[in-house]
């Protein structure tokens, strides 16, 4: 089994940089089956566009393309990523139907193109309230009327809501703010996007049972061959879980779809 190399800070990376180093593939907070959900109400039709927020290496925007024909633009940041991700299309065969592009999240107005729908997963979660409201009113903007944004988003249910977003930013090193359902499905509405659809579940990103299940028990072994041949790493993915369990009964994802009525 091969061991990762430790080309990032296991200490200070944030912890879905920690994840993806020891191998895990879902980094959303409901893994596979909630993003499953989410591609189910929006019910995709060949020919539609799809604008795919912090595209990473572009593994996502191919697979939409390869699986329901849709046409997708991605925005990342790292020039680097967008590199890997560019590379990535070509090697698919997708150059004509894939295109991963610099930008930033924040400035979505730069592009003039509207889409038939905007996905964006665990990326507002790392927003403040005012970041929140800006880059859904420039999702809003994107979308042509009728189109719909996509979400799957950390939840945290106000029970303990100090304690949690505490808790949450120590171990994965990012400062999260996660909103109840009620409060994502309010921050929706107050950017003028009507929801039609959502549900809520329990966090399962580190749960072995789900990674098995969706990743593969390969996946599985070689997390488990990482985090016990390297102990800095170890300790930040247990830290993590142990957060997770710890407010397990108010922590989870949500998925919901956004419709722009005009």
């Amino acid at each position: 089994m091969t061991q990762t190399q430790p080309s990032i800070n296991y200490k200070t990376a944030p912890g879905h940089q920690v994840l993806a180093a020891a191998g895990k593939q879902a980094l959303r907070p409901g893994g596979y089956t909630a993003t499953e959900q989410l591609f189910a109400w929006a019910n995709f039709q060949p020919g539609e566009t799809v604008l795919e927020l912090a595209a990473s290496f572009g593994y996502s925007a191919i697979a939409l393309a390869q699986r329901y024909g849709v046409r997708v633009v991605g925005v990342e940041k790292n020039p680097d990523s967008v590199a890997r991700a560019q590379a990535n299309i070509a090697a698919a065969g997708l150059t004509h139907q894939v295109q991963v592009i610099e930008g930033d999240i924040f400035h979505l107005d730069q592009l003039t193109e509207q889409f038939d729908y905007v996905l964006a997963e665990a990326i507002l979660t790392m927003q403040s309230a005012a970041g929140k409201a800006k880059i859904l009113a420039g999702i809003r903007d994107r979308l042509k009327s009728g189109g719909q944004f996509l979400s799957h988003e950390l939840r945290a249910e106000d029970t303990h809501a100090d304690a949690i977003h505490r808790d949450l930013s120590a171990a994965i090193r990012v400062n999260a703010a996660p909103l109840s359902e009620d409060g994502w499905m309010t921050a929706c509405q107050q950017a003028n996007l009507t929801v039609e659809h959502h549900a809520a579940g329990p966090m399962t990103l580190l749960n072995p049972g789900r990674i098995a299940k969706e990743e593969g028990v390969s996946t599985l072994l070689t997390i488990g061959w990482n985090m016990l041949t390297q102990p800095v790493l170890r300790q930040r993915i247990l830290a993590m879980r142990e957060t997770f369990m710890r407010h397990r009964d108010d922590l989870g994802y949500v998925v919901l779809t956004a419709r722009k009525d005009t």
